[in-house]
């Protein structure tokens, strides 16, 4: 099989343009792979959890101004465990809770000061 000269440097100019184009893309085009959009996804969504139920878990803190003292007096590292406990995130999923408690106690400590 007998290619033409000029053929070759069409083909290895292609080559490099699709090189190029990939680097481009990945590195400022916002290109990413199956796994980074996957990654990406889920803190996407665990944000919104954490975003949507934080209100309804200050909500049920304010019904219970004795509880929000206590909460206050605990370690800033013990404070999800506590709001946990206080029962403010039964209606959030586990895998969310520990999340939801913690935006929630800082929310309502953040408010009290």
């Amino acid at each position: 099989m007998n290619v033409p000269e000029a053929t070759k440097p069409a083909v290895w100019g292609a080559i490099g343009g699709a090189i190029v184009a990939i680097v481009i893309g990945f590195a400022w085009g916002g290109w990413v792979t199956g796994g980074t959009a996957s990654e990406m996804q889920s803190a996407s969504a665990e944000s919104a959890v954490v975003q949507a139920f934080t209100p309804l878990c200050v909500a049920k803190a304010e019904q219970e101004p004795e509880q929000i003292a206590l909460l206050k007096e605990e370690r800033s590292y013990q404070r999800d465990n506590f709001v946990v406990e206080a029962g403010w995130v039964d209606n959030v999923s586990e895998k969310f809770q520990s999340e939801v408690a913690d935006s929630c106690a800082d929310l309502i400590i953040e408010g009290m000061q």
